[in-house]
């Protein structure tokens, strides 16, 4: 049997397995040629102290070794002649739940409003170019759902919810590192995140599964409140006693449908606030207590939370050596968000910075049966119309923002369609305003020289989760009115992010079987 044990070592010697195995076996007090195999299965940084350490988790195997890992390979079926279920949307919640059916027995039938994931990049490159958004097409829509071309990180704290190692199995079987399997935070990175999504994809199709791309939802068809189908926009009707509505939550469209069709939805909190941008030299120089990386370290994140006014300020979606991206879904509204690539490489660091919105912080739209996407959207128009043309956002210097004061230039910035000067503290809702104000400040006491001009801010960051929920069991997963109606996924306010919408995914599947049996 294997030794499990935990090392502390330097960035150096983590690298490097000849490096840290004298120290696996000083811990052990065994001489090192006892060592007949060592494997990593967790990685994590500690740089609370000016000397960074690395812990790896280890098993250790002494004397003798005899491979018994055995490649996680999940039984799929052939189910083309099974009986359907419908999917509305393909994103994590949406593939993954395809995945779970095939092995289960039954047929996904996956439509996606969007593009396959590779014809997603042109519609993408032109939003970075300011040359118009595909409201089908973009950063938020498409194959692979928002997740896929805004950055792919893996964390989450949904821990008790269901099986966050077969998520990352699936993701390592269908081409990403091994890493993902050992590293505390996970990360993919948009870059190689396409070709994981398409693998997925020909899988589902490969074992009779059906994926179809611009095809979007116009009504569920429901009959003595069960469902028996849905009706597409091209007029098309696809029969199935099953759907898994696993739209995300920028498919706006998709509520007021429910909402016509007299479908219960519940308002939720939510957060909105800025993407804020600093030189990723910065962010490591504060966080390794260092003037210089170094070659051994990736580059660091944060994780910033502060109470203002009774209501939090905090950090979202770090993104280390990335990239702020252009994420809306209309031509009329201003949204961003951040990504990395797998090597995290930038000069830059960015982050969501935002406020949570309360139910009595939107009573300006209470004569809505949707207030919060009312305000979301007020909020995201506010912005465009302070921006410049088309894409180009309106954006702040750091300290000018908590002090009032209107920016003379703004630095250099990864924001591709461009940034204006704007007064932002002058047109943003007051409730966000200031306790981001007073956010940053305080930051600034967590992490010296964080709270600086060389920062920007770039409005706005409005996506962070759904200010809706649509309504189910907690035990069937359905909807409380309609029998076959499954809301799954961020969209209906169940997860947020990759992993939990994976996982929800998988436990809307897995609970269409059990109602079948």
């Amino acid at each position: 049997m294997p030794t499990e044990i935990t090392i502390q070592v330097t960035p150096k010697q983590a690298s490097n397995k000849e490096l840290y195995l004298p120290v696996v076996a000083q811990q052990l007090k065994i001489p090192q040629k006892r060592i007949a195999h060592c494997r990593v299965i967790g990685r994590s940084i500690d740089a609370r102290n000016r000397n960074v350490k690395i812990n790896l988790r280890l098993l250790v195997y002494i004397d003798s070794y005899t491979e018994t890992t055995l490649k996680y390979n999940p039984e799929y079926k052939n189910i083309s002649n099974c009986a359907p279920v419908i999917i509305v949307g393909a994103g994590p919640a949406g593939l993954f739940a395809g995945l779970k059916l095939v092995e289960l027995g039954l047929k996904p039938i996956i439509i996606e409003r969007g593009k396959d994931v590779h014809s997603r990049k042109k519609d993408i490159s032109n939003i970075h170019k300011n040359a118009g958004i595909n409201p089908d097409s973009n950063y938020g829509f498409g194959e692979g759902g928002a997740g896929t071309y805004s950055d792919g990180k893996l964390f989450t704290r949904s821990k008790k919810r269901g099986n966050i190692k077969e998520v990352l199995q699936i993701l390592h079987l269908n081409g990403a590192d091994e890493d993902i399997l050992i590293d505390a935070h996970p990360h993919i990175g948009s870059n190689k995140l396409p070709k994981i999504i398409e693998n997925i994809r020909e899988t589902i199709k490969h074992y009779g599964g059906e994926v179809y791309f611009n095809t979007s939802c116009k009504e569920i068809i429901i009959k003595n409140n069960s469902v028996k189908g849905i009706k597409t926009h091209a007029g098309d009707t696809i029969e199935a006693n099953n759907v898994i509505l696993a739209t995300g939550h920028s498919a706006r469209d998709i509520y007021y449908m429910l909402s016509r069709q007299n479908i219960a939805l519940e308002s939720k909190p939510f957060a909105m606030g800025v993407r804020i941008e600093h030189p990723q030299e910065l962010i490591d120089s504060i966080q390794y207590s260092c003037s210089t990386r170094g070659p051994y370290l990736p580059a660091s994140t944060y994780s910033l939370v502060q109470q203002v006014n009774n209501r939090g300020v905090y950090s979202f979606c770090m993104c280390p050596g990335g990239i702020i991206v252009p994420a809306s879904t209309s031509d009329s509204e201003m949204v961003v968000n951040g990504m990395s690539a797998s090597n995290r490489n930038t000069k830059y660091a960015n982050s969501g910075m935002v406020v949570e919105i309360q139910l009595n912080d939107i009573t300006m739209f209470n004569d809505s049966a949707l207030p919060g996407l009312d305000f979301q959207k007020y909020y995201e128009q506010l912005s465009f119309k302070n921006g410049g043309e088309g894409q180009i956002a309106p954006a702040q210097r750091m300290v000018d923002f908590a002090n009032g004061k209107i920016s003379q230039n703004l630095p250099e910035t990864s924001f591709r369609p461009g940034t204006q000067i704007s007064a932002m503290h002058q047109w943003m809702p007051d409730n966000i305003r200031h306790r981001l104000q007073e956010g940053f400040k305080a930051f600034d006491k967590k992490m010296k020289g964080y709270f600086t001009n060389e920062a920007i801010i770039i409005g706005v960051e409005s996506r962070t989760s759904s200010p809706v929920r649509i309504p189910r069991d907690k035990e069937t997963l359905q909807h409380p009115q309609i029998k076959g109606l499954y809301p799954c996924g961020e969209g209906a306010g169940y997860a947020g992010g990759i992993v939990s919408s994976a996982i929800d995914g998988q436990l809307c599947a897995q609970k269409i079987f059990e109602s079948a049996g």
